[in-house]
């Protein structure tokens, strides 16, 4: 595994505001050894999985489905205290294309799922994985995420997001894909709707029941006063190991 963390430009000093700056990650990119194409696929669709390995979600499920290659669903996340953590309601769509495969998603507003008042709405104006695969048993992933979080966050925000957060995120995901099929024979083995339409269980969404989730309806939220909780400072461990 060869992790390419992304740089993270910014001015010293300064907090980042959503309403002037987006948070943008140039693409981050990992080569994945002993992880077939199709596995890490796998991986970043089975929101049961996900569960498991994925230590920063508080909560996340599909809502319906728009068609055999796109659904709607929610996403909850842990931010670094004390910052308010924040959630998106997304439309992901999906293409494989013999070895290499798309997963891409930007906000959308779903009347059932309105912003909740104990989270912050961000917004994903474009967040997508490219899997190219090299190998039998080898691929490399390519991130690139641009996300407004919402509200105006103090620059160590900006510093571990780039410098440990998104490094670490890839890492876990890699060693997630290690233990996947394992799990998997363990837990509905041929149970993978991305793949099988068909096996779908989700209701189906008309795509007039959406509408695009523009930043400027939302809250802005100002936290760049806040500093790093204690408990947070430290880079833990990445030995993180699955339960």
């Amino acid at each position: 595994m060869t992790p390419s963390p992304p740089a993270f430009p910014r001015k010293r000093d300064a907090p980042v505001s959503s309403s002037c700056l987006r948070l943008k990650l140039p693409a981050a990119g990992m080569e994945c050894r002993d992880v077939p194409a199709e596995t890490l696929y796998d991986v970043l669709h089975d929101i049961e999985y996900r569960k498991k390995w994925d230590t920063n979600v508080i909560e996340t499920f599909d809502i319906g489905r728009l068609t055999a290659n796109s659904d709607v669903g929610y996403y909850a996340w842990r931010c670094p205290k004390p910052l308010k953590n924040r959630d998106v309601v997304t439309l992901r769509s999906w293409l494989p294309m013999g070895s290499d495969y798309i997963i891409m998603n930007y906000s959308v507003k779903h009347p059932k799922y309105p912003p909740r008042k104990d989270m912050v709405r961000a917004v994903s104006i474009q967040t997508g994985y490219l899997i190219e695969g090299t190998g039998t048993k080898s691929c490399t992933i390519t991130y690139l995420a641009q996300v407004d979080p919402k509200g105006s966050l103090p620059k160590w925000v900006v510093n571990k997001s780039s410098q440990f957060l998104a490094p670490k995120a890839m890492k876990k995901m890699y060693k997630a894909c290690l233990k996947y099929p394992e799990w998997k024979q363990k837990h509905d083995p041929h149970f993978k709707p991305w793949l099988y339409p068909e096996q779908s269980r989700l209701p189906a969404l008309a795509l007039s029941e959406l509408s695009l989730q523009h930043a400027d309806s939302l809250e802005n939220i100002d936290e760049s006063s806040l500093a790093e909780s204690k408990e947070d400072r430290g880079e833990g461990s990445d030995e993180d190991s699955l339960t």
